[in-house]
């Protein structure tokens, strides 16, 4: 078995698309829309195969910015490297973007830094 994709609520599914697709390289589907629903989403699809379904919907709310609750928490887009892994860090940082983790080797092994997307979403840049 594997994850066949990952879904997200965002506030702004254009800017979200073009996040992804310029800095991890994704390649997106064409928009879906059920105007009965008033749902909107995209399939965003990686080089590996892994996709990320990123929905809209004008009725969803933003998470509060300072609770901690269970669920669904960051997820993690491999680079293949750590000069990589530093590279796009630095990237996004003089982008403006949140740097939540800086670089660094976690006590489970991992080289990795943490960004948020531009709506607060973690996800972690690893080797």
């Amino acid at each position: 078995m594997r994850i066949e994709h990952i879904a997200i609520w965002v506030a702004d599914l254009e800017v979200i698309r073009v996040f992804y697709e310029r800095y991890f390289n994704a390649i997106s589907g064409e928009k879906y829309h059920n105007a009965t629903k008033q749902f909107t989403s995209y399939f965003l699809s990686f080089t590996d195969g892994a996709r990320l379904e990123i929905m809209h919907k004008p009725t969803i709310v933003a998470a509060s910015d300072n609770a901690v609750d269970t669920g669904f928490m960051h997820f993690a887009m491999s680079v293949g490297s750590k000069e990589q892994v530093n590279v796009l860090t630095e990237k996004l940082r003089e982008d403006g973007f949140t740097i939540a983790g800086e670089p660094r080797t976690t006590g489970d092994g991992y080289y990795e830094s943490v960004v948020l997307d531009p709506e607060g979403n973690q996800i972690e840049i690893t080797i």
